[in-house]
């Protein structure tokens, strides 16, 4: 059997940034660190940071009055930050930055008095915080609904999750524009969304069966087994090596491998040595330098 390492792969600059911040946190501040939601979607990385004294709730009005608490990487409403003050917690926000963006923008066209559609999936952590920001209406990137009902008089600004397929949102921004031929389209599926579903399309027509190492609540991972599924290839999301089927193998010669952007490499190396591969190929593919600072407290 030969493995075909997928490239880019991996952390994105977003999820380096946040891990970093709960790190830097506990180091710095020492246990506990409470944490607002998973800091990434990837159950290792927050098993990690547990072990070390991070605590992470679902909501923050259970972090005990003055205490530390770090806010994921996906975004939060403003009213979690309104709790946090009555709390008197002491709030580092570890957002990425181009979900905050996402955010501002929202915020700009609405002071302008346009309509705000966001493209999305409903019950997402990043879509419920880029929700909280202004009053918008949510159309799934998946689905027809929501358009037929959608009747409004000023202008319309589509605002999209940065992790979302890129061929699925295409089709639901074409279907707005079909609908509201005047709208601003701000499409703001993130870097590393984009640069690995572009890897695995490049590597999916030379593969027998892909494998997506990443967690079945991660948006970016999930799109990556579609956009293989879509090319007609085998593919499945595993977190590690105990969920490879062994069935999934027989008679593939190629097995195609890339990871999420809240993925780390040590994932990927546990499944290739599961796999025990004849071969191991690179698939080249976009080089990604990008970098972001860290929240102002911890500068």
């Amino acid at each position: 059997m030969e493995v075909l390492l997928s490239s880019p792969r991996g952390f994105c600059a977003g999820v380096v940034r946040a891990i970093d911040v709960v790190d830097i946190c506990l180091r710095k501040y020492g246990p506990p660190v409470y944490v607002k939601h998973q800091i990434v979607h990837n159950p290792y990385v927050v098993n990690d940071l547990e072990r070390r004294g991070a605590i992470t709730v679902e909501d923050v009005e259970e972090i005990p009055e003055g205490s530390l608490v770090v806010f994921s990487a996906h975004g939060s409403p403003p009213q979690d930050f309104v709790k946090a003050k009555a709390r008197s917690l002491s709030v580092i926000d570890a957002v990425c930055p181009l979900v905050t963006k996402v955010h501002n923008e929202a915020k700009k066209y609405h002071r302008e008095g346009k309509k705000i559609v966001l493209v999305g999936h409903r019950g997402h952590q990043e879509v419920r915080g880029t929700m909280g920001q202004v009053e918008m209406t949510l159309i799934d990137d998946t689905s027809d609904q929501v358009l037929a009902d959608l009747e409004v008089e000023q202008g319309v600004a589509v605002l999209t999750q940065t992790t979302l397929s890129v061929g699925d949102t295409a089709q639901a921004i074409d279907a707005i524009r079909d609908k509201f031929p005047g709208a601003v389209v701000r499409n703001d599926i993130c870097y590393a969304t984009t640069n690995r579903q572009d890897a695995v399309n490049q590597m999916a027509d030379t593969v027998d069966l892909v494998l997506v190492i990443g967690a079945q609540n991660s948006s970016n991972c999930n799109r990556l087994r579609e956009v293989a599924e879509s090319l007609g290839v085998p593919a499945y999301l595993i977190n590690g090596p105990e969920e490879i089927d062994p069935a999934w193998l027989k008679d593939k010669k190629k097995v195609g491998i890339t990871s999420g952007a809240s993925t780390p490499e040590v994932l990927v190396e546990s499944v290739i040595k599961k796999l025990s591969p004849d071969k191991v190929t690179m698939v080249s593919g976009v080089e990604e330098d990008i970098m972001f600072g860290l929240p102002k407290q911890l500068r």
